[in-house]
């Protein structure tokens, strides 16, 4: 491949990830429509090269999957994570395999199509729950709960594809493939344990750059090692390399540091992946991808609402929690790159998967991103997935509130508020949506509900018609907007304090009826500014203030 070549593909993606983000899409499905757009005009050439480029992209991929992966996660992760994760995967392939089959596939094709069906992408939920500031809540948890049953799931598939390669499936093969996969799995953990950590506090950790190159050259070394000689597959090799490496105190640092280089060959193999779209008779491709784009966006959300409605979920969480799942995961592209490696699938079929993949991840992300609305047009529908008696009313015990204070968010800022309000004798309510949080409060027998603000069912419970005061701690504008909208449609309106990031989103809260905004940075500028108007600028002075702060920061939890 030439640099002219190298260069165009990348100057296409970018734009195309311009695109993709300005429409508030992931940036995945720019660089496959990309890569589309480069086969169509006839601008790809050499494929093998971009190819092998791609795989390097997946071993480190899969690198970071094992290194951020801890087993030891998996038996604590709760018991709705690892049914709904489980119940998901088995539902969706049995379902996939018939509609596959009954839509002309072939056996293997469907059982390949059926799996690939079954994995929600955890980059791209991960990303958006962060966006929304759901990351903690209780449905966040136990999305990303089932999020780790997949991607375990997913590997475990990978590794028994890469150590079956074209071979036929007998079961000496699957007792053969099961040796080997335990022996590598018990060398990972010798080395994990007794020799990589020595070695790299020795010779490579003090330097950041050999821990960048070292990292890196561990991870394709082993990816090479696994995928050659050993006759697994390049990406089982990566994710072996990173789970070696999973124990070091470095890490996160390695994560970090690799993440750039992964993106950059990601994107060369999401590219390529796109030139697969390329095919012919492809109405072939489109009937069967729409159908199976209804039943990831359909069918993967129903089965979650039914596990944890029959788990004594609330309607709101098991929706919340169901749209994460109604798209496929970048694990599925792999699967069926794999596939096609390995003769079991034509290009025509891993075509189809891509649509899939492109279609579900476009509207799931609108699902994901708007799905507190969409829940309040179908919450009564959504009746028919709750039981009477649900686990989360356990932790909603009705009290009698009357004047008094709703703090919503116990972060650094609730904290100190919290304090106060104990010491002056007030009469005070948390509203947290983090199980953490609100596990550590209750402990400390401070009045607490664990619930999403949005939620209208908490804000009913936390008596917001007949509180003094609302404090709002978070910098959600949207959920903000959510208060002020509601305290305005009320008979007796408490004061409401909130909190913003930008002016815009503070002139925007005010307009909407905020009694006072709390904008950090203009705070920060008067709150130093009220030190100089009241003790000078004072060296001494200013510097005794900064030691008793940071003795208040080191006492404070």
């Amino acid at each position: 491949m030439s640099f002219p070549e190298l260069a165009l593909l990348l100057v296409v993606a970018a734009a195309s990830g311009v695109v993709a983000k300005a429409i508030k899409q992931p940036l995945l499905v720019g660089y496959l429509l990309a890569g589309l757009f480069l086969a169509f005009f006839g601008v790809v050439k050499d494929f093998e090269a971009i190819a092998a480029l791609g795989k390097i992209g997946v071993a480190l991929l899969l690198f970071l999957v094992g290194l951020e992966m801890n087993i030891r996660e998996l038996p604590t992760i709760g018991r709705i994570a690892l049914l709904t994760g489980l119940g998901q995967i088995i539902f969706t392939s049995v379902v996939g395999y018939l509609i596959a089959f009954a839509l002309g596939f072939g056996v293997l094709p469907s059982l390949y199509i059926a799996v690939a069906l079954t994995f929600s992408s955890t980059i791209i939920i991960v990303k958006l729950l962060s966006e929304k500031g759901d990351i903690g809540s209780l449905y966040g948890k136990i999305a990303v709960g089932f999020l780790l049953v997949q991607d375990f799931v997913a590997v475990l598939i990978l590794m028994f594809l890469g150590g079956l390669g074209g071979g036929e499936a007998t079961p000496a093969q699957f007792l053969v493939i099961g040796i080997k996969a335990l022996a590598l799995f018990a060398s990972v953990w010798f080395l994990s344990k007794k020799i990589l950590p020595t070695l790299f506090d020795r010779f490579v950790a003090s330097s950041p750059e050999m821990l960048f190159v070292g990292s890196i050259a561990w991870a394709l070394g082993v990816a090479a090692l696994v995928g050659g000689p050993l006759g697994f597959s390049y990406e089982i090799g990566g994710f072996l390399a990173g789970l070696a490496l999973s124990n070091l105190p470095e890490h996160l640092g390695i994560a970090s540091k690799t993440r750039p280089l992964r993106d950059f060959f990601l994107t060369i193999f999401f590219l390529t992946l796109g030139t697969q779209l390329l095919v012919r008779g492809i109405a072939a491709v489109t009937v069967p991808a729409i159908i199976f784009s209804l039943f990831v966006l359909i069918g993967n959300p129903l089965i979650v609402l039914i596990i944890m409605g029959v788990m004594r979920y609330k309607k709101r969480t098991s929706f919340l929690a169901s749209v994460t799942v109604a798209q496929i995961s970048e694990f599925s592209f792999i699967l069926m790159a794999m596939g096609l490696s390995l003769g079991h699938l034509s290009q025509t079929d891993v075509a189809t998967v891509i649509v899939v993949g492109v279609i579900t991840m476009t509207v799931s992300t609108y699902m994901i991103l708007g799905s507190d609305k969409i829940f309040l047009r179908l919450k009564d529908l959504l009746s028919i997935f709750e039981r009477k008696n649900t686990h989360e009313t356990a932790l909603l015990e009705e009290k009698i509130y009357n004047d008094h204070i709703i703090l919503i968010g116990c972060d650094r800022m609730g904290k100190a508020l919290i304090s106060f309000f104990k010491k002056k004798g007030l009469f005070y309510l948390v509203v947290d949506h983090n199980p953490k949080v609100f596990a550590y409060l209750s402990a400390e027998g401070v009045p607490v509900l664990l619930g999403d603000i949005d939620d209208p069912e908490i804000k009913d419970l936390a008596k917001m018609d007949k509180a003094r005061m609302v404090i709002s701690t978070i910098s959600n504008t949207n959920d903000n907007m959510s208060i002020l909208e509601y305290v305005r449609n009320l008979t007796r309106r408490p004061l409401v304090i909130t909190k913003a990031f930008s002016k815009t989103e503070a002139l925007r809260e005010y307009e909407a009826g905020a009694a006072f905004v709390l904008l950090p940075e203009v705070i920060a500028g008067e709150y130093l500014r009220h030190i100089f108007v009241a003790h000078g600028v004072s060296e001494e002075r200013i510097r005794k203030m900064g030691k008793g702060h940071f003795n208040r920061l080191l006492t404070s939890k």
